[in-house]
């Protein structure tokens, strides 16, 4: 039977037929012949977003063979210079899609495909959704080969699945597995007064308790002492036993006096609401402290389905002249668990009073309706939404600089910030564009900067200082391994260097003798590559032409003439 037609199939059948195994277990092989060890596992907490699949390990190196889960046909091949890299989509007949990334090169029939399709667009960035009967694939057939590509941090293999509705899941779910007999651990714990008139120690603020480590996987915190309703967070990581990395856990239970409070699952999200993982951790803690406490209990506006329980939202109201227990559970995929039990006496003695919040230079911002604010030339747009409840913000201009209070408060999408450049004279106006500052130096980096006559606008999901910055210097090309003039018969590639200081590198065209030439670029080293494999190159004497465009529009053409026969 043709493959499209199984496809066709597969949408007649009735969805009961498949409702008795949703996680199939022997139908998907791993990825690699290798054995499975990972270095990021689903759903752990990532900057800005739950991790989507399986970091596994290539033994440090690139280029191991990447095989198909399995049959199927390729649904989408993406390249880009950031992300996934180079990644291939397989949709299966059972309804779900299995993920490959950070690909150093597909396999033959696969890379003749793309390349025919980046020759076509001439653009290294590519993405292609191949009809269900050109690109069929077997169980067990060589796909690919593992790479560093994309915003890999080194050397692996990044897996996913994904149900018919694009939702990632636990790929351990069916079948998947890495070698663990370790019990999750857990670094601290933390409580946090749920409003004004809530207290933990005698504190209005969040207070980090003290952690008793006990036997393995068994932790107990000093007894506490509370008013009103509290909630608790815990920062933990799972070690599973062939990897040192810290990865995140399967499953978070609580209970109070006995009775389940909240259960956070972690086997499948959304890419829609991945974004919400800064408003179920303490966003403040992370970005002064670089620790994650993850909060038993669920803030207004908070829509994550990884919550499939949440008594009272996870908060537990203390009780005058009562004692009780609070206790966590943490799981891993495995099933191995640790405990933690955190003793609670009630207490409405010894309150430490807050002091008085200063306003001065704060504003307020309205989470359910737009608000702006307007200072200097700069204008800053926060629309419906933005943000998760009403706050107040640091906000103040001096010269070009605006100062937007500090990154320690999460948002749900992009804020606007615009500056009025029509005061400057006219040709320098296109080499302005607006930048975040960095680091202790305050460093200028480049936001995605939109004109529009002599309005810049640029949108950030961060708060903190921004400035308008201006880009004069071009980017600089540097030959890497040949010279003008040079005999390149035995070379199998070309490889320049390239780089911007300042607003970063917008967009790269090369030729040969006035035709389009494919040179991958990797961001990570600067380099762009042409392989003369691809056989596009036939002439003996060659000119190569390279402008390389940075975000202001400065460009610079190197020029060059090389050999080959």
């Amino acid at each position: 039977m043709p493959l499209f037609m199984k496809y066709l199939l597969l949408i007649l059948l009735p969805l009961n037929l498949f409702s008795q195994s949703p996680y199939p277990q022997d139908y998907f092989r791993k990825p690699l012949d290798i054995p499975i060890v990972l270095s990021g596992t689903f759903a752990e907490l990532r900057s800005n977003h739950f991790h989507s699949g399986l970091d596994i390990k290539t033994q440090r190196k690139v280029g191991l063979k990447v095989y198909a889960a399995a049959e199927g046909y390729v649904s989408r091949i993406k390249i880009s210079h950031y992300g996934y890299g180079k990644a291939i989509y397989i949709t299966h007949p059972n309804g779900y899609t299995s993920v490959y990334a950070h690909l150093q090169k597909f396999s033959e029939r696969l890379e003749n495909y793309i390349k025919n399709c980046q020759y076509d667009k001439e653009s290294y960035q590519v993405e292609v959704f191949p009809a269900s009967d050109e690109l069929p694939i077997q169980t067990n057939e060589v796909i690919a080969f593992s790479g560093n590509t994309g915003g890999s941090g080194g050397p692996h293999l990044h897996f996913e699945i994904r149900d018919n509705q694009e939702r990632p899941l636990n790929p351990m779910l069916f079948g998947i597995e890495a070698k663990d007999t370790k019990p999750p651990f857990v670094s601290a714990v933390y409580a946090y007064p749920k409003d004004d008139i809530s207290y933990i120690n005698g504190k209005n603020e969040r207070v980090p308790l003290r952690l008793i480590p006990k036997q393995q996987g068994t932790y107990e915190v000093e007894e506490i002492k509370a008013k009103g309703t509290i909630g608790f967070g815990v920062v933990t990581y799972d070690q599973q036993d062939n990897a040192p990395n810290y990865n995140g856990v399967s499953q978070i239970q609580s209970f109070y006096n006995g009775n389940k409070s909240i259960d956070v699952d972690f086997k499948r999200f959304s890419f829609s609401e991945t974004k919400h993982i800064n408003r179920y951790i303490d966003y403040e803690l992370f970005k002064t402290k670089k620790s994650r406490s993850q909060k038993l209990f669920r803030q207004t506006n908070n829509p994550l389905s990884l919550f499939q329980y949440a008594d009272n939202d996870g908060f537990i109201k203390i009780e005058d002249s009562t004692a009780s227990v609070f206790k966590a559970r943490i799981l891993d995929f495995q099933g191995n668990e640790t405990w933690v039990t955190i003793p609670i006496t009630a207490d409405s003695e010894n309150i430490i009073s807050n002091d008085p919040l200063d306003t001065s230079n704060k504003s307020l911002i309205y989470a359910n309706q737009t608000t702006e604010l307007k200072g200097g030339n700069y204008n800053v747009k926060f629309n419906a939404n933005t943000l998760y409840e009403d706050t107040l913000i640091d906000f103040s201009v001096v010269a070009d600089t605006l100062n937007l209070h500090e990154d320690n408060i999460p948002l749900q999408k992009n804020y606007y910030i615009s500056y009025d450049i029509s005061q400057y004279k006219p040709e320098d106006r296109k080499q302005l564009f607006i930048a975040k500052l960095y680091g202790y130096y305050k460093k200028p980096s480049y936001l995605n900067t939109k004109r529009k006559g002599h309005i810049l606008t640029a949108g950030t999901k961060t708060f903190g200082s921004f400035v308008l910055a201006r880009d004069s210097t071009a980017p600089t090309i540097t030959p890497v391994n040949f010279s003008n003039k040079k005999w390149l018969s035995k070379y199998r590639y070309l490889k320049v260097k390239i780089n911007d200081d300042l607003s970063g590198i917008s967009n790269y065209r090369a030729t040969v003798n006035g035709k389009w030439i494919l040179m991958e670029y990797d961001y990570k080293t600067g380099l762009l590559v042409h392989d003369f494999n691809d056989n596009v190159i036939t002439d003996t004497k060659n000119d190569l032409k390279i402008i390389v465009t940075d975000n202001v529009g400065n460009n610079t053409t190197f020029e060059a003439t090389f050999f080959r026969k």
